[in-house]
């Protein structure tokens, strides 16, 4: 068995449904025992993100955490990943996507939550300490301290793989195929561009966040709303199609492929666990870092971030659909490319890759932050330019390994951190909810 089979075989078996399915158990656990938080407190979440506190007391503030949340779920699983899912679960698994979306908005609220919490009782500024889910994993069981570690382990690995090296490989893909750029020369791009946002610490990639973020979601949205627009008269049947493909007990007539309730509900859910990132703790981290002494305003925003990168998901499985490419064979980001091409004409493929580029960029600066978080946990402190070039390393070697075996062995941390937080949360969810409810009732 070579290496890539063997981290597929790998791959299907730590991350096959049994862990999406205690996904989203946790996240109907979590919704039901806090009263469906996500939808009672939909309208007060928007005034929070909208009216942020600007002052920061930690390394970033709540809004500038909210900002690299962005950055960090609206990535190139929203282009390539959904196009997957319409492609293999047919067109219904838009509208489950959009379901999980909602119900892991209650996941997202508790782990930001706890981070928020379990950061404000502790009166420590060391980096490594000030919140996250390597804090309040520490409460959940004599000897959590274990649980913490092997979550920043975890952690690190997951954003060198998924938030770096996927990143930089969908990036040179991209401008492969859309400017015919050789991928050895953009690996060496990425490197000297994550050693400039690194070498600036903790700053730099705040501020290149804050500046990434407006315009890959400025244009992806523009771009989406032109696409509807065009074709106004589709968007009844496309949806009627997608509720049809979503409940269909049997394979839709004139399909190529045999969609059904199964097929649909199965991609639609993997799609908005892996788009969202809802559950893997990691958006904790950036809200630990803001120092915030409410963490209710902190849960809020953490929320509205799910639900803005489940909008955004389904704004692009709606465009594939009615478009009418869907079911025209191609599948990733090349249907992508296909829905923005009877808008577009060839100027569609230049922005899927823009949005492409600009989308992996956000990921990339976000998760030099996380990352740099869990490697500065396991080491104390210390060996910050380790890190650098162990970041630097990964973008290069992403940009030129084959796309099956990164996105493979990207499952495999991903499924680490899903099952070790989510674990952590439902242990710390019954203390945690009496605190919540009297938050509730407080101003925020």
């Amino acid at each position: 068995m070579d290496f890539g089979a063997l981290v597929s075989s790998i791959s299907s078996w730590i991350a096959g449904p049994p862990l999406l399915f205690f996904v989203i158990g946790v996240s109907i656990v979590c919704t039901i025992s806090l009263r469906f938080i996500q939808f009672r407190l939909f309208y007060r979440a928007w005034q929070v993100t909208l009216t942020p506190d600007r002052h920061a007391t930690g390394e970033m503030t709540p809004f500038q955490a909210f900002i690299n949340t962005l950055s960090a779920s609206i990535g190139n699983g929203s282009i390539a990943g959904v196009a997957t899912a319409v492609y293999a679960g047919g067109p219904g698994s838009a509208f489950w996507l959009v379901i999980f979306g909602l119900i892991l908005m209650a996941v997202r609220f508790v782990e930001v939550y706890a981070s928020a919490w379990y950061g404000m009782q502790k009166n420590n500024t060391q980096s490594h300490g000030m919140g996250g889910p390597m804090l309040y994993l520490k409460k959940v069981v004599p000897g959590g301290e274990l649980l913490a570690t092997s979550y920043a382990a975890a952690c690190l690995l997951f954003g060198l793989v998924v938030g770096n090296a996927v990143q930089t490989n969908s990036i040179a893909l991209s401008m492969q195929t859309a400017w015919n750029i050789n991928s050895s020369v953009i690996a060496v791009l990425m490197s000297f561009f994550v050693a400039y946002i690194l070498f600036g610490g903790a700053k730099r990639i705040v501020i290149a966040s804050e500046a990434i973020v407006p315009i890959k979601v400025g244009v992806f949205f523009l771009s989406a709303l032109a696409i509807l627009g065009y074709h106004y008269a589709a968007i009844p049947g496309a949806l009627s199609l997608i509720m049809q493909s979503a409940f269909s007990t049997s394979a839709l007539s004139g399909s190529i492929l045999g969609f059904s309730v199964v097929s649909a509900m199965r991609y639609g859910m993997q799609s908005s666990v892996m788009a969202t990132e809802s559950g893997l703790g990691t958006i904790a981290i950036l809200f630990g870092f803001t120092g915030d002494t409410n963490p209710m305003r902190s849960a809020l925003m953490g929320m509205i971030g799910t639900f803005i990168s489940t909008l955004v998901c389904f704004l692009v499985g709606l465009c594939i659909v009615v478009s009418g490419v869907w079911s025209n064979g191609l599948t990733s980001t090349q249907l992508t490319i296909a829905a923005y091409n009877t808008v577009f004409g060839w100027y569609g493929g230049w922005i899927v890759t823009f949005l492409s580029v600009t989308f992996g960029i956000g990921v990339l600066v976000a998760y030099a932050y996380i990352a740099r978080a869990a490697f500065l946990y396991l080491t104390k402190d210390r060996w910050e330019p380790l890190f650098v070039i162990m970041y630097c390393v990964a973008a290069f070697f992403g940009a030129i390994t084959t796309a099956t075996t990164i996105f493979e062995a990207a499952n495999i941390p991903q499924a680490m951190l899903l099952g070790i937080n989510l674990f952590g949360l439902m242990c710390l969810l019954p203390r945690l909810r009496k605190t919540i409810f009297n938050h509730v009732a407080s101003t925020v």
